[in-house]
Order: structure tokens, then sequence, then C-alpha cells
């Protein structure tokens, strides 16, 4: 018999080809290059800075403005999956699950503070969006938003809302700086055509050169009689020694007019209406100027009862015209309208 180890090596050696050829056989695996991953396009860097021009919904005018004091108490709805991906009314997109609202006048975007009077709980939202067209609302915020305030299964809630003026105008500054606004077109005026013309000389005119005369302008003296008018005086014949000299009469200048006199004449400025202590109001426009409040009282004569009702913002004195007082809410809504058709956007409903 062979040797145990004799038998094994042999073994491996008879082997050995085999394994080899079973390995040149085998092929080769062949590296995958990795697929690539489809990529969503771009989406627009944000909306717009919009403000929008009065529009109507549902029989309702709705009148957006730049109001950095708003300040409004109401009911608050919210909108999720129907708007959800959708473009807002600046161009922005829509996420339900971001702190953002509409607003139907608000400037956007804009920051508000809003606060669930039912709870306490207050959250800032980004308003990029219009709505709700509803009476009794005057707010409608995301769903998210909903959800941190307390509403989101009630679906209203009564808020109040304060526009956050700072961080709304830096918004501002950065959506304009990202799409600035187009400049509107300018014609040009038209140009009209310049022809020289050559005048004949005057027949008979003779131009004669001197020498440039140094003419010192004198003041006239307030006061100061007219000596042109003055006739000189002549020598008074001497009286005989023996009459008495008598005074000539003299004759007294007509006074010139008193400018206090003047003044206490003309006519004195109109005196500021006193408004009623209490109401609601449309005011239309304050002014630093008595004046220009006096103007604006005279064009919305014809639309009712006009006060300037004086005060003082900033420790400046401000003149203030309000029409009224109005008798109910869709009264001072109806007028607010008529007075911003006249041009006045800034025109508002105040209670005292």
């Amino acid at each position: 018999m062979l040797p145990v180890n004799r038998v094994i090596r042999t073994f491996l050696i008879m082997c050995s080809p085999l394994a080899l050829a079973a390995c040149a056989a085998a092929p080769v695996p062949v590296p995958v290059a990795p697929r690539p991953v489809a990529t969503a396009e771009p989406e627009a860097e944000g909306g717009i800075y919009k403000v929008g021009k009065p529009y109507q919904v549902e029989g309702l005018w709705y009148y957006p403005g730049e109001d950095y004091a708003y300040a409004q108490e109401g009911i608050a709805s919210w909108y999720g999956t129907d708007f959800h991906g959708k473009r807002t009314a600046n161009g922005d997109k829509y996420d339900m699950n971001d702190l953002t609202a509409a607003h139907p006048t608000l400037p956007m975007p804009s920051v508000v503070k809003v606060t669930n009077l039912d709870n306490g709980r207050t959250l800032k939202v980004t308003v990029n969006d219009r709505g709700p067209f509803h009476s009794s609302r005057i707010i409608d915020v995301s769903r998210r938003a909903a959800q941190l305030l307390g509403f989101y299964e009630a679906g209203t809630a009564h808020v109040r809302v304060e526009i956050d003026a700072q961080e709304s105008i830096n918004l501002k500054n950065i959506a304009l700086a990202k799409h600035p606004p187009e400049m509107p077109a300018i014609t040009a005026a038209p140009r009209a055509a310049v022809a020289a013309v050559t005048l004949e000389p005057l027949a008979g005119a003779t131009i004669a050169s001197a020498a440039p005369v140094n003419v010192q302008q004198v003041k006239p003296v307030v006061g100061a009689p007219d000596f042109a008018q003055i006739e000189p005086k002549k020598p008074a014949a001497k009286a005989p020694a023996s009459s008495s000299a008598k005074a000539a009469p003299t004759k007294t200048a007509p006074s010139q007019t008193n400018p206090a006199k003047v003044a206490n004449a003309s006519p004195s400025a109109k005196p500021a209406a006193a408004a009623p202590a209490h109401g609601t109001f449309v005011q239309a426009g304050a002014f630093s100027e008595e004046a220009n409040a006096r103007k604006l009282e005279q064009q919305l004569g014809e639309l009712g009862t006009v006060h300037i009702v004086p005060g003082t913002a900033k420790n400046k004195k401000v003149y203030r015209v309000r029409l009224g007082p109005i008798a109910d809410a869709s009264a001072a809504t109806a007028l607010l309208g008529k007075v911003k058709s006249y041009g006045y956007n800034d025109a508002k409903v105040v209670r005292e």
C-alpha cells in the first residue's frame, strides 16, 4: 500500500489542472454603471412682490393696499389639499405644510401675527395668496398653521390679525431685488423743426455805441416820499414887524393803510369742524397742512358729512379728513369704496 501522504499529493496534482480549467471557463463579472437618478425640474425662486388693483368677487369689492398699521379681529379658516402644489396669487408655490396664509388686501409677501382668541395661541405666517372670499372671514391660513393654532379640527376660529411692518418691508425688498418690476415704456415727445430767421434792420434806425454804464441799484425805502412829486418851497415873504405872525395851517397827508387793519378786514380761515366723539367713520386721509385737508373736504362734500379732526401723530400736528358717523358696517364699506374710487387708496374705516 502507498503511504497516505503520497496518495493525497497525487490526488492534488491530478485535480489542479481541472481546477484551473474550470476557473478559466467561469465568466468574469462586468461592472455595471450606476443608473442616473432622475431629478425634478428647478422650481421658480419664490413669488413676486404684488399688491394689485381693486377687484370684485361675488358682488363684494376688495381694495388691496400697503397698510403697515393693519390690525383686525374676525374669523379665520384654513385651506389645504385642493390647492397644494398650485400657484398662489403672487406666483409662489402653495405648500399646505408651510406657515403661509391668504388675505384679501394685504401686500404679498407680508408677515402677519395671528392670535387664536379662543385658546391664546399665536403664530406668524407669510401672506402670499388672496382670499378668503367670504364676508365674515378675514384670513385663510395653511393646514399646518391651523394645526399649530389649534383649530384644524374645528375648521374656523375667532382670531386677531396684526401685520409685522418691519418684517413685511424686509420681504418686500427681498422680493423686489429678485424680481424687479418692469419700467413702463415712455414715448419720446415729438421734436419740432427749428428754423433760423434773419430779421431786416429797421429803416432809419441807427445804433450808437456807448460806453458801458455801471448802474447801481438802490432799494427804495419803505414809507419814503416820492421826491419827484414834491415842489420846491418858495421863500416866504417877510411879514411887517407890527403884524403878528400866524402859523400857516399844514395839510395832513393821507395816512398809509394800517396793515393790521387790512389783516383783520380779510375773511378769517374756516375753523376745523368738530366731529362727533364716537361712531364709525371713513377716514379719507391725514395731512400736516390744514389747507390740503380743506381741499379734500371740498372734493368729498357730495358723499356726505365731512369733518376735519385735528390731532397729533409722532409729535406732529395732523388734520384727519373723515366722513360720518355711519350707521352700520355695510354702509361704511360702501362709502369706503366710493372714497377709494376718487383715488384715495389709503382710506380706511375707523371706529372711535
